[in-house]
């Protein structure tokens, strides 16, 4: 029965994580399309645009930021792999296991608690850009530090669920 419920749990967040991922991936193709306008309208009409290069880097922020857990679910952070790729299902299952509850969560849990202030006072003052003609929602764009804290952690709580399962059952793969 715990073990029905975990699994659930690890897949909701896992879903989660793969649509937020997903629909951040978009932001590489505006990415590009507001630089290469911004590029045409500076260099060909000779119009320069504040709001349009901190555009391109807001998006940028918010799709590596956003997309960090989905490629965590996925296992495509970088990883030096010189005993692990030989390594039995058990054995990468406990690196995992190890890896999000001494690694993962610690730098989540510190990150969430030394930026909820930071992020706080920008949202008592409605932070905006520094330029006049810039973008005036820094505050939103700090907020997007406390939920790539919250999504990693969600998304290392998921790992420890399935790599525990893992565990348990002596290696067989349980997802």
């Amino acid at each position: 029965m715990i073990t029905g419920f975990l699994s659930s749990l690890a897949g909701a967040i896992d879903l989660t994580n793969r649509q937020i991922g997903r629909a951040a991936a978009w932001l590489s193709l505006a990415m590009v399309l507001v630089q290469f306008a911004s590029v045409v309208l500076r260099y060909v009409f000779g119009i320069g645009s504040i709001l349009m290069q901190e555009a391109v880097v807001y998006m940028h922020g918010v799709l590596f930021m956003m997309a960090a857990a989905d490629t965590l679910l996925h296992d495509e952070h970088v990883r030096v792999d010189i005993f692990y790729s030989r390594a039995s299902p058990w054995r990468k299952a406990l690196v995992d296991f190890l890896g999000c509850a001494l690694l993962i969560m610690p730098v989540c849990i510190l990150l969430f608690s030394v930026s909820f202030n930071y992020v706080a006072i920008s949202w008592s003052v409605l932070e905006g850009s520094r330029e006049t003609s810039g973008i005036h929602g820094v505050f939103l764009l700090k907020t997007v530090i406390l939920v790539f804290a919250v999504q990693m952690g969600l998304q290392a709580i998921s790992g420890m669920i399935k790599n525990g399962l893992t565990l348990r059952h002596g290696g067989e793969a349980s997802q």
